[in-house]
This record gives structure tokens, sequence and C-alpha cells, in this order.
């Protein structure tokens, strides 16, 4: 199995998810500009996309989509999804809430857009974080352990962060609860996350 990721990109959401769930894998680094990952190839050519996350399965089946392969990490291991009758659902249904609502958002802070942009992105991001935070139900989203949401949100979190972007409270403390997690720790280092928060700090 393979992932193929870009650093601080919501692939990592994916590197965190697949290093709690214990599955063995490799990973490969893909150049947002050109496409191109670490050996050459364009990454088009494998997904068919070119857009990160990218899963080669063990079997040579390619997933794409942050939450479809989310969705299939945690189908396999239940402790990463959501428990009851519609807890696939319910993953599902926030999983695409940052999605399209959170993650779609931030992209004129990627994209140079003008302040006005921006600040309209801003109240509409914070405005999002605020639904999650007036819900939590524990530690994390939904109660006492992570699930692979936690780590699509912790993303958008970083991006917050990295932005500018107000943060209420209870997501600030979720955020860094998730960071301090093993899995997200070794993640971040892997994609070289630790050394450039250090060169920002």
């Amino acid at each position: 199995m393979k992932l193929y990721y870009a650093p601080l990109a919501c692939s990592l959401a994916d590197h965190i998810a697949l290093l709690e769930a214990g599955i063995p894998f490799a990973r490969e680094r893909v150049d947002l500009k050109t496409k191109l990952t670490a050996s050459g190839q364009h990454l088009a050519d494998i997904s068919g996309k070119g857009y990160v996350p990218t899963l080669v399965l063990d079997d040579g089946q390619v997933l794409t989509e942050n939450i479809a392969v989310l969705d299939w990490i945690a189908a396999g291991h239940p402790q990463l999804g959501l428990d009851g009758p519609l807890g696939r659902t319910r993953l599902i249904e926030a999983l695409t809430f940052v999605s399209t609502e959170i993650h779609g958002a931030f992209k004129p802070f990627w994209h140079q857009a003008g302040q006005a942009e921006k600040t309209r992105s801003s109240n509409t991001i914070a405005r999002h974080f605020s639904y999650f935070a007036e819900r939590m139900q524990g530690k994390y989203l939904f109660g006492t352990r992570p699930s692979v949401v936690d780590f699509y949100l912790f993303v958008m979190l970083l991006w917050a962060r990295r932005f500018g972007v107000p943060v209420p409270a209870a997501l600030d403390r979720l955020c860094d609860r998730i960071a301090d997690r093993p899995a997200a720790r070794l993640a971040m280092a892997q994609e070289g996350l630790l050394e450039m928060q250090r060169a920002d700090a």
C-alpha cells in the first residue's frame, strides 16, 4: 500500500489515520505545483486526477478523495469510526461538512486572493468551527477517542493557525491534543512539518 501525499495538505489526515490504524504502508511525496511524485511520475498517471490523497491499495486499486480514503480506513478499523446504527452515516456526514464547508473555504488563502475575500472566508470558517465546538462530546469530537473526522479537522485547524483564522478554545485544545498523539507527531515528522513549525516560531 502506498500513500501519495503533500506536506500540510489534507492528505495529512490520511497519513495520521493510517498510522493510528497500524496499517503498513509506504509513502511518496508529491509536488503540488508540478504534480510530480518523488520518483518522477505524474500523479495523474497514477490516480487519473492528480490530487492528494491518492492511496494505492495492496491489490492495485486506487482510492482518491479524502472522504473516501478516510471512510475506507475507518471501515476496516472501527476504533477510528463512530458507534451506533448510524455511525458510518454520521461519519460521512461530518467528513462531508469538513470537506465542503471548511476545507473548500480555505481556497482564498492558498491562492492569494484579496483581503476582502480572505476576511469573508475567515468568518465562514470560524462559524463552521463553532458548529463543531458547540457539539463536542468529550475530549474529541465524538467522545473519548478520536475518529478520522478529528484528523481531518486537525489539518483544518493547523491551516487556521497558519492563516490567522479564529479558532474556538475547545477546538484549539483539540488541535493540541491530536498534535500530541504519537501517530500525529510521527506523520508530521515524516512530512517535515515539525521543522516547518520550528522555523515559523
